[in-house]
């Protein structure tokens, strides 16, 4: 069985809930404290023994790249002045054992699309994919606890939690049946039920772990929900052909992608930062 060594970041999206933040920039580099949430998703992923990173970008989207390349400027800036703890910190990003690779989405076709595009580079291997916009405090992280459920199953793993019957619009929601040893079979998958056809209230939220067959799928996936190829779809279709499981993972979700979940990321790391945290407990207890 291949192990998980390569991440998907689908990054091309427009972010149009944040405009006019993301008007010229990705809606992936929006900071949480001191670094954007794309790099935490990568931290994450680096955790979990990943160590290809694709992310599938779209036009406005070099920030991106530029925020995992090598720095010659700010470097030699922070070098001359002797800042060695920032100069650390900015050429620790990533480790020099993880590699990059970029490849673009020409057109924005959904999830599923995004997802298919990275089929060049993933090749014929398991894979995760991350969502940014998904930021997830847990330890150890949401993505290592999954990869170490496929290393024992060798299934695909989907990341779930439980919503609010009245948000199951917003999600895919899963259907599933207890196995021996508590762990979930995945039933069913449907993209944004209303409430009253929801199968359930557990809801993928950003975190895939797919075997190969699910690009096969894809190819095949016709427009669903919002004229989009949904990789909710892709899923359902590969259902049938493999066992797919549901783990509900330890560790609190902030849904970045909406300005109240970005909000709640702000304030809940902003408290634990080892350089501002206490100051701002006590100026939030002031308030």
């Amino acid at each position: 069985m291949k192990k998980i060594t390569k991440a998907v970041f689908p990054v091309a999206g427009l972010g149009t809930r944040f405009l006019p933040a993301t008007k010229a920039s990705p809606k992936e580099m929006l900071p949480v404290v001191d670094k954007p949430l794309i790099q935490y998703a990568v931290e994450e992923a680096v955790a979990a023994g990943i160590t290809e990173l694709i992310f599938v970008t779209g036009r406005n989207k070099r920030s991106i790249e530029d925020h995992f390349d090598k720095a010659y400027e700010l470097e030699t800036e922070l070098e001359i002045k002797s800042k060695h703890k920032l100069l650390d910190m900015v050429q620790g990003i990533i480790p020099s054992s993880v590699t990059c690779v970029y490849t673009r989405q020409p057109e924005a076709l959904g999830l599923g699309h995004a997802v298919l595009c990275a089929q060049p580079v993933v090749g014929n291997e398991p894979f995760a994919v991350i969502l940014a916009d998904d930021l997830i405090d847990g330890e150890p992280g949401a993505m290592e606890q999954m990869v170490k459920l496929y290393d024992e199953t060798g299934s695909s793993v989907l990341g779930v939690e439980t919503v609010a019957p009245s948000e199951t619009g917003s999600y895919g929601i899963v259907e599933v049946n207890e196995q021996a040893g508590g762990r979930l079979l995945v039933s069913s998958i449907v993209e944004k039920p209303r409430p009253e056809e929801a199968p359930s209230n557990l809801a993928v939220v950003g975190r895939y772990i797919l075997t190969p067959q699910i690009f096969d799928k894809l190819i095949n996936t016709k427009p669903g929900a919002g004229g989009e190829i949904q990789l909710t779809d892709g899923i359902a279709a590969l259902l049938k052909d493999q066992d797919i499981l549901a783990l509900p993972f330890a560790g609190v979700r902030y849904d970045c992608g909406s300005k109240l979940g970005y909000l709640k990321a702000t304030v809940s790391y902003g408290l634990k930062h080892h350089e501002v945290g206490v100051a701002f407990a006590d100026y939030l207890a002031r308030r």
